[in-house]
Formats: structure tokens, C-alpha cells, sequence
């Protein structure tokens, strides 16, 4: 069984990937993580912690009801979202990497977000990457 790695943030984006991670997981008969990062410190206090669960409880029952076998991982380690991502997928020898992209002005068009880039640059896998409708 094969793994698909979906970057996960409670927003548009985030939604679209996971929607479309379920759709390549059953594809591929794959095993789907959910990989949810925090960069921790202060803004990452009791309130955003609680919001953060409720929000992953919505992931649980999106996941429970497609049938997709998964596991979800919660990190707050101050780290980079994109070094999170990668690393969870290299450790689970992610055959994909799905992840959200948000639109852009015009002159966000010239630069993709520093995540987005960066997993598409240094990921050791393919990376599918949609946009929210």
C-alpha cells in the first residue's frame, strides 16, 4: 500500500487538497497522512490550540467518511510547514504530495508562496497542486 502526504490549514486551500488527497489516496489504494503544522510560540496559545483540534475533529469526520485509511499529525515545533511536510513524507515514503495553493494578485503571480515553493523544489516525490474553487 502507497502513501499520499496532504499539507492541511483550515482554509480554502487546505480544503481543496485534502479533498483532492482522498481522491488520489483511493486511487491509488493509499494510505492518506494529514500533515497539520504550527509554528508554535506565542501565537499558538490555549485558544488556537482548542480551535486547532476542532478543526482537525472536521478532518476525522471528512476521513471517517470517505472509507481512506489515515493518520493525522498535529506538529508544533517551530518548525517551517514545508519542512514538516517534507519530512513526514520522506519518513512515510510518500508516493504524492498534495498540497493547496491560494490565488494570487498579479504580482504574487511572479512569486509562489515560500511553502509552496519549497516542496515543490526539494520534495523527493511527485506534488499535485490545487487551487481552492
Amino acid at each position: 500500500m502507497g502513501t499520499v502526504v496532504v499539507g492541511y490549514v483550515p482554509k480554502p486551500e487546505g480544503e481543496a487538497a485534502l479533498h483532492k488527497a482522498v481522491e488520489e489516496a483511493k486511487l491509488r489504494d493509499a494510505k492518506l497522512v494529514v500533515v497539520n503544522s504550527h509554528r508554535g510560540g506565542q501565537e499558538f496559545d490555549a485558544d488556537t490550540a482548542t480551535q486547532a483540534e476542532r478543526d482537525l475533529d472536521a478532518v476525522r469526520k471528512v476521513l471517517d467518511e470517505s472509507g481512506v485509511p489515515y493518520d493525522i499529525r498535529q506538529l508544533v515545533r517551530g518548525f517551517e510547514p514545508a519542512e514538516d511536510l517534507i519530512s513526514i513524507a520522506e519518513a512515510n515514503d510518500a508516493d504524492l504530495i498534495v498540497i493547496g495553493l491560494r490565488r494570487r494578485s498579479p504580482v504574487g503571480k511572479l512569486i509562489l508562496g515560500s511553502n509552496a515553493q519549497r516542496v515543490l523544489l526539494d520534495a523527493h516525490c511527485p506534488v499535485l497542486a490545487v487551487k481552492a474553487d
